[in-house]
């Protein structure tokens, strides 16, 4: 899809504003990015003015569990806990994501336009996660990448789940076996399987063990729930025994490890913010964290682990921690490019460069100003989402209606 976005206040993230901007969009792809008089405006491409308003890459929730928990729909509608099997690694988020989930027309209102899709808590390997666009027919359609990352879990969610099953684990010391017993195996796996190849014997594959090598080859992060520093501390005892590349995921303690985490450069994803201290593991919940952890040096991403806070309220977050003492900048990255280097979308989503995909929101005013409004939102080149001032609600292109 072709469109050129004019006059707008250009908020590239990663570079400098540009007042009076424009942004162009090739098939789909941002081809260029600079003052009016710098960008050509190709005959025929669509011009949209955006002259009073801001203009800024779509945001990125980094961990979240939009169409796979899906809002007012209960059990039927919640296929985000494989709550069978301790090790879970062989499932994929990818398989339960309905895009027909609510929560991704709120993403749009809200400015998010890509979303990490992890499986939840309960098992101490959850599974496969998995990156989308928040609009589109189906996942396959809407797909960034898959796997992004496998989520695994410590603390109180996997021991409580188990503990009522009276089953391993249900203690720190049982989660943090089972992840210690599925890494060892992966390790003989891997030998094995080489040892195999280099025999040009048959072997038989291990679906789960396959993902774990993965893991601990370097091409998938371990995505580790953890909220309490100890936990923490296990996080990092258990990647420094195996090596693998660690993201803090909640990371509401993190902030009491913050030089460690700086120093060994494990990046946070912090949140949600806007709870109650519901369990044991979130008294130290607070609106300040991110910004203590980010002025230490910390790489940050802000996530509202939808639909725990609603994904629209992702930029609330990051506007809240400002107040609270993060740098503006800062919580802007932690919503954008941040996020997609986390993860390893950055060579997709994440900031306004040629190159990226097209995903551009128009906003009333700065963002970050709880007043201002997305009004209108572009995924790949193709508008899908405009505020109607008349209705005073948002309009959402209709992924299934194709003109002929």
């Amino acid at each position: 899809m072709d469109v050129a976005i004019t006059g707008g206040y250009v908020v590239p993230v990663d570079g400098d504003p540009i007042d009076g901007g424009t942004v162009l969009v090739r098939d789909g792809k941002i081809a260029a990015v600079g003052p009016a008089g710098e960008v050509s405006v190709p005959e025929g491409v669509r011009v949209v003015d955006a002259s009073g308003s801001w203009v800024l890459p779509g945001f990125v929730e980094a961990h979240g569990h939009i169409g796979v928990h899906e809002e007012g729909e209960g059990w039927a509608g919640n296929d985000t806990n494989e709550m069978t099997d301790p090790n879970g690694a062989r499932l994929r988020a990818l398989d339960g994501i309905n895009p027909d989930d609510e929560g991704f027309r709120d993403a749009l209102s809200g400015g998010v336009t890509s979303a990490v899709i992890k499986p939840g808590s309960g098992n101490p390997i959850g599974g496969q996660t998995v990156a989308v666009k928040c609009w589109g027919r189906t996942v396959d359609d809407m797909l960034i990448r898959n796997p992004v990352s496998v989520k695994s879990a410590l603390g109180e969610n996997p021991k409580r789940v188990y503990g009522d099953k009276k089953v391993l684990p249900s203690t720190r010391l049982g989660v943090a076996a089972v992840i210690r017993d599925a890494f060892t195996k992966a390790q003989d796996y891997k030998a094995k399987r080489a040892h195999a190849a280099a025999e040009d014997k048959p072997f038989d594959r291990d679906p789960t063990l396959e993902v774990l090598v993965k893991v601990l080859d370097g091409e998938l992060p371990w995505c580790q729930h953890t909220h309490r520093h100890d936990d923490i501390a296990t996080a990092l005892r258990l990647a420094d025994e195996f090596g693998y590349k660690l993201v803090v995921n909640h990371g509401t303690e993190g902030h009491l490890l913050a030089d460690v985490l700086a120093e060994r450069d494990v990046p946070v994803i912090i949140g949600p913010l806007f709870t109650t201290r519901s369990k044991v593991e979130l008294r130290r919940r607070s609106l300040r964290n991110p910004g203590i952890l980010d002025r230490a040096g910390v790489r940050v991403a802000i996530t509202t682990d939808h639909p725990v806070v609603p994904i629209n309220f992702l930029v609330h977050q990051a506007t809240l921690a400002v107040k609270e003492g993060m740098d503006r900048t800062a919580a802007l990255r932690s919503i954008t490019v941040n996020p997609a280097q986390m993860m390893g979308l950055d060579d997709r989503v994440g900031a306004l460069k040629p190159g990226l995909d097209g995903d551009v929101v128009i906003w009333s005013g700065d963002p970050l100003d709880v007043m201002s409004r997305a009004q209108r939102v572009f995924v790949d080149g193709r508008e899908v989402y405009t505020f109607n001032e008349t209705t005073g609600e948002g309009d959402v292109a209709d992924p299934f209606y194709r003109e002929a």
